[in-house]
């Protein structure tokens, strides 16, 4: 156990024993109604330990965390709270959200995405094959009009759209080629063209 979770279990037990205390010295002559602060307490207290426990897994749907837009052809984006870079893209004019992915070799869209962009994956063809942490997939390749970040937009951007399921799409190395510079620093993505 490190200092900082030491101290946050000190905290906690001093607020209980705080808390615990005043309701049995402010309920002396009233046993039962002691009794029933003590319960009410003990189920806020652990409502809020379950909610601090909980928040690792709410805090991205609560808090998301945006890109930071500077401009004159630069982009920073924070690291998100599961470790990930995540971009706010328009594909063909609809909002899409990648993963920065260096060991994608070009930009791979979700299905749904590529509904969302204008393209209809039941119309496209598979051919391609890629490997992935989940297996081979089948992806069809498409070219998107447009591609938007920030105040950069690219034309005629090779994409691929992946047949199998995926949460998020994938800005990989066909993309991120096409800017001067590429960089990780204090915790936070740099996009340079």
């Amino acid at each position: 156990m490190d200092g900082e979770i030491f101290g946050r279990m000190m905290y906690l037990l001093l607020l209980g024993a705080a808390v615990l205390s005043w309701v049995v010295l402010h309920n002396l002559r009233r046993p039962f109604r002691a009794v029933q602060q003590m319960l009410a307490w003990t189920l806020i207290f652990i409502g809020m330990m379950a909610a601090y426990g909980l928040w690792e897994d709410i805090r991205d749907d609560l808090v998301p965390r945006q890109a930071v837009i500077v401009g004159d052809g630069r982009v920073e984006v924070p690291r998100s709270h599961d470790g990930h870079y995540y971009l706010h893209a328009e594909v063909n004019g609809a909002s899409v959200r990648f993963v920065f992915d260096t060991g994608a070799t070009d930009m791979v869209l979700t299905r749904a995405d590529a509904r969302a962009a204008g393209i209809e994956p039941g119309a496209l063809v598979y051919r391609g094959r890629a490997r992935t942490a989940n297996g081979t997939v089948s992806t069809a390749r498409v070219m998107l009009d447009t591609v938007v970040l920030g105040d950069i937009t690219d034309r005629d951007v090779r994409a691929w759209v992946n047949s199998g399921e995926m949460d998020t799409s994938l800005m990989g190395m066909g993309y991120l080629d096409r800017f001067a510079r590429v960089e990780i620093a204090d915790d936070r993505l740099i996009l340079v063209r």
